[in-house]
């Protein structure tokens, strides 16, 4: 029951993936996964549910349930700022150890004549990495591609989505795609028509036929149809859907202003003077326009953050001068102090630029701009106290007073983009009241403070499951414990925004102020998630006297509403930004294109000008059409799909230890919560393979222990040893007054005796295996135990006893109820393949229609051209123009002939198709069945 592959339609399926997931799962989220895994025959599913309800942990699920069935070759495409969470959710919630494939890793294993996709483990990347390596990706047969925020695809019809397309076509024959993402539609109904063609090309037919049949047509009748098509590929849950059993805590937002000092301001004008020239040494111009973007945002860091960047780049142009070897790259030396700039160039596709050697007339220009950088980097140096530094102490005394007014824990976690600027904050607070219990968290976690903990840790967890191994992932999880039992405020740089669940914190201060909306609503959600108790405050800074910088806030405050309300930034407008690259780089240019405040608001107000034309209400309504479900049943099915889910989950952690329990014998005490290993079993090679001693508890229980789960290997030793044994012939004494609760359909058996078997029936169809355990018994005197009664009578406590009636174990009556058993079981599963078979032919025949369709709408726009033609030529008012006009009217009825004659062939060629690929369909139909007989015994129930 433990090891067995059930049939993906059912939560039984789930079950052990449900036991050894290290996280609470809500019903929706098992709904989807459900969702996901249960036509066999489906190339996969859109998961769309709104922001906030988990999809992450669904495509966990599945990859589980995935990895569990050993079909390991698993790819995940994400956003690149998002590599590192998705790998710490894998191992933390799902004990899978991801593997992160970038430049440096794919080069150090492609030196090894290998394709680095090959791998062991499931393999994360982010889109613009999957598209350089797109013909790697081809050549493996992936056994499931998770594609997150999957909405970057809906324009594959599009020419310019060079993206879309390529991983489109690299990923064309996966038969199981999971595309996750809360906008499936956000501006036109081609973007579905996109997304879908991502999973299955046979959804629908041509981009033609798509908008002949659901954009032109009366809208109630079309969407009617595209609605029904769409309820076999997509699902979408709504908050509003799930809030009885998920509470949401609200958002508040504190605004603190400060005004720069003079010193202050002149830097910023010096250096934005600067920026804005039209030609600079410092700046490769592949680069230019990134490494603007973060000068401007190290520049309202702090003077600490800018100084350090200024000498970066004198220092690297002065090896330029020096026609230095290896001359480092600008990127790289700055990504030491900005953290996520690797994953911002990634996102921007910006590549390594060239170091030319400079002519004599260029280098008495670098030697300028080198006196010039370190002019304003003495300058900034020379600023001991920041303005935005004063005003964190004022807002966190402001910050605390609201935490105390909700009754919510002391602790804040602020928000820089800076090292330096993290390095400057800890500086500032360690003399004030605030200074016990800060907590530094970056992208390397290197330094004294953060050793000390980790170490601290490890002496803590010494012997449990808590220490995984990874280094960075373990001092991680140390300094998150720290800040949760000891700490009152953690500094982080963007590292901290992925990857960590900070739900006991309600306080976050955003001292630097991304632009990237999506990387603000990532930061929010540390604290703002499932499991936050209390409201969550969020402090935002605003130099007034920098009118970009106001406009900036008001744009994110108004427009994209991340700070106040419930659910924070709507899905809307999350999606409407794609993956906010774009946006930022629209702000970016703003910055450094416009000087004037008039100018400054001008552009400002075209950009949400722009916006609104992107956010179109008329869409809003559409999507709620076509992908809501309002359906009174939703609830009932969440709730009912809660109840399987846990009942499963219990029923499997309950057969675990109790045969944990059995195998173990005198090896381990055991209590209601776990059990204490004392000694390895007899028989054990080899040390036991990695099995330590000590304390086991089931996942999401709170004690210090090895997680014990299905696929822990002790569970697998024993589960092993428990199949491998031999069975003799054996007579079992069931005690029914034992079970201690009444089973009114076995009374009358009481005082007989009998035979009972158990056989393994292994049924492989649709290219996937089910395995059944069949129980029949019956009684000596012929009666053939009906239903459930096998299965409930091998319940109850029994002893053993010699067998006496073994000579008359082929006993007909039970050969008999065995045979029809496994008849019945045969069409059952017949029944529901050929349910899942008739769902692709119908997709099939709708398919062939669209292409059908599409021709004869050819045909018919050249009729009608033909009829325009005849009333032009009827009035023209001249010889020449009626023959012109003649003559048109000739070429396109050849025209129309030729396209009747190639909708006939077309129509024949998919009608080929068609029938091919149902010829296929039918092949996998077929049953291959294997049965085994695991045990027969003698029965007698007292």
């Amino acid at each position: 029951m433990l090891t067995r592959r059930t049939a993906s339609d059912s939560v039984e399926s789930l079950a052990s993936t449900l036991v050894d997931s290290q996280v609470d799962l809500n019903p929706h989220q098992v709904d989807a996964a459900l969702f996901a895994c249960r036509n066999p025959l489906s190339r996969g599913v859109i998961l769309a549910d709104e922001v906030g309800l988990g999809k992450t942990i669904e495509a966990g699920l599945v990859i589980s349930q995935r990895w569990a069935e050993r079909r390991r070759r698993i790819l995940i495409i994400v956003p690149a700022n998002l590599r590192k969470q998705w790998h710490q959710e894998l191992q933390d919630k799902f004990g899978l150890q991801g593997v992160i494939l970038e430049a440096r890793s794919y080069n150090a294993i492609r030196k090894q004549q290998q394709n680095p996709f090959q791998s062991s483990s499931p393999v994360i990347c982010s889109y613009q990495f999957a598209k350089a390596k797109a013909n790697d990706i081809k050549d493996i047969a992936w056994d499931l591609v998770v594609l997150d925020e999957a909405h970057r695809l809906r324009n594959v019809y599009k020419p310019s989505n060079v993206i879309a397309k390529t991983l489109k076509e690299s990923l064309a024959r996966v038969h199981s795609k999971v595309l996750l993402t809360a906008t499936p539609l956000q501006n036109s109904l081609l973007e579905l028509y996109g997304l879908v063609s991502i999973i299955d090309d046979r959804v629908f037919g041509d981009i033609d036929s798509f908008r002949a049949q659901f954009t032109n047509n009366g809208r109630e009748a079309a969407f009617a149809g595209l609605r029904e098509r769409l309820g076999s590929v997509c699902k979408r849950t709504l908050r509003k859907q799930v809030q009885p059993y998920v509470s949401y805590t609200a958002r508040k937002a504190i605004v603190q202003e400060f005004t720069p000092s003079d010193e202050e301001q002149e830097l910023s004008r010096l250096v934005a003077e600067y920026l804005r020239r039209p030609n600079l040494n410092a700046l490769p111009n592949a680069q230019r326009q990134l490494i603007s973007l973060i000068l401007w945002k190290l520049l309202a860091s702090s003077t600490h953050a800018i100084a350090g960047a200024l000498e970066t780049m004198a220092t690297r142009l002065q090896g330029v001068l020096e026609n230095t070897k290896a001359v480092p790259d600008l990127t790289d030396e700055l990504d030491q102090d900005y953290e996520s700039l690797d994953e911002t160039a990634d996102e921007w596709g910006v590549q390594d630029a060239e170091v030319p050697v400079p002519t004599q007339g260029e280098r008495d220009a670098i030697s300028e701009e080198i006196d010039e950088l370190r002019r304003f980097k003495a300058l900034a140096t020379s600023i001991r106290d920041n303005a935005k530094g004063k005003a964190l102490l004022i807002a966190l005394d402001r910050a605390f007073a609201e935490l105390e007014r909700l009754g919510a824990a002391h602790k804040a976690i602020i928000f820089t983009e800076s090292r330096r600027t993290q390095e400057y904050l800890l500086s500032l607070l360690a003399d004030t009241h605030y200074g016990e219990g800060i907590v530094l968290f970056n992208g390397t976690n290197s330094d004294a403070r953060a050793q000390a903990i980790y170490k601290a840790w490890l002496k803590t967890h010494e012997g449990t499951d808590r220490i995984t191994g990874s280094k960075t992932a373990d001092t991680r999880a140390a300094l998150v414990e720290h800040f949760k039992e000891r700490g009152k405020i953690m500094i982080a740089t963007e590292a901290g925004a992925e990857g960590i669940n900070l739900q006991f914190c309600s306080l976050v201060i955003n001292y630097d102020l991304p632009w990237n909306p999506q990387r603000i609503e990532q930061r929010i959600g540390r604290c703002h998630r499932y499991g936050q108790k209390f409201d969550v405050v969020v402090v935002n800074f605003v130099d007034r006297s920098n009118e970009a910088d106001a406009r900036v806030y008001e744009l994110l405050d108004q427009k994209f509403q991340l700070f106040e309300g419930v659910f924070g930034a709507s899905d809307e407008v999350l999606g409407a930004i794609g993956s906010g690259v774009d946006f930022e780089r629209r702000i970016a240019d703003i910055y450094r294109n416009c000087r004037s405040p008039g100018e400054i608001r001008a552009s400002f107000e075209q950009l949400q000008l722009d916006l609104s034309g992107e956010i179109n209400d008329a869409m809003v309504r559409t999507r709620q059409v076509l992908l809501e479900n309002f359906d009174e049943q939703v609830q009932e099915r969440l709730r009912i799909s809660a109840e399987d889910s846990k009942n499963a989950r219990n029923r499997f952690e309950r057969m675990l230890m109790e045969l944990t329990r059995a195998e173990l014998g005198g090896c381990a005490t055991f209590d209601d919560n776990g059990f204490d290993l004392l000694r390895l079993p007899d028989g054990m090679v080899d040390g036991g393979g990695g099995i330590e001693l000590g304390r086991y508890e089931l996942p999401r229980r709170s004690g210090e222990a090895h997680l014990y789960r299905v696929n822990h290997p002790l569970a697998l030793w024993i589960t092993s040893q428990a199949k491998d044994r031999a069975l003799d012939s054996a007579k079992l004494v069931f005690n029914y007054d034992g079970y201690g609760t009444r089973i009114s359909t076995l009374e009358p058996y009481r005082g007989k005796t009998g035979w009972l078997t158990l056989k393994l029936v292994s049924v492989e169809t649709l290219g996937s295996q089910e395995q059944h355990l069949l129980v029949a018994a019956s009684t000596s005197d012929g009666a053939v135990l009906a239903e459930e009664d096998p299965e409930k009578l091998l319940r109850l406590p029994a002893t053993t006893q010699s067998a006496g009636l073994f000579s008359n174990a082929a006993d007909p009556t039970l050969v008999a109820d065995v045979e029809t058993r496994k008849v019945t079981l045969l069409r059952e599963i017949n029944q529901r393949n050929l349910g899942y078979f008739e769902q692709e032919v119908q997709k099939l025949d709708a398919w062939a229609d669209d292409l059908k369709l599409g021709l004869e709408q050819e045909i018919k726009e050249i009729d009608r051209e033909i009829k325009e033609v005849r009333r032009t030529a009827a009035i023209s008012p001249t010889l020449e123009e009626k023959l012109a006009h003649q003559k048109q009217q000739r070429e396109l009825e050849g025209k129309r002939s030729k396209l009747r004659r190639e909708l006939f062939v077309r129509q024949d060629e998919v009608e080929s198709q068609r029938n091919g690929l149902i010829g296929q369909l039918e092949v996998q139909l077929q049953q291959y069945v294997d049965e085994r007989t695991l045990f027969t015994i003698e029965w007698d129930l007292k």
